[in-house]
């Protein structure tokens, strides 16, 4: 679990990010899955954009990719979603 700290060092980073993954309106299938979790695993921060032809509602989206992936939710603003795993690379280095 990941303190208020630690999320807004998160935030920053991520502010810079593009999104890697667009997820449409075939919403979150396995394939997307996979995706994000190859990214996590060799970024540890990934942001997601959800197109505007995705009818799905978003804050359900989210719980459902935490679930899945064992991921720390960072941000939820507008379509993109930052979430974040540790990862054995431990490529970012949290504050305390």
């Amino acid at each position: 679990m990941i303190n208020a700290k630690q999320r807004k060092h998160l935030k920053s980073i991520a502010n810079t990010l593009e999104p890697k993954i667009n997820v449409g309106k075939n919403s979150i299938s396995d394939n997307v899955i996979a995706q994000i979790d190859q990214i996590l695993e060799a970024n540890e921060i990934v942001k997601i954009k959800v197109l505007n032809n995705n009818l799905d509602d978003q804050d359900e989206m989210v719980q459902v990719l935490l679930e899945k992936l064992n991921a720390e939710f960072i941000s939820h603003v507008g379509s993109k979603i930052t979430l974040y795993r540790k990862s054995d690379n431990k490529l970012i280095d949290l504050p305390r």
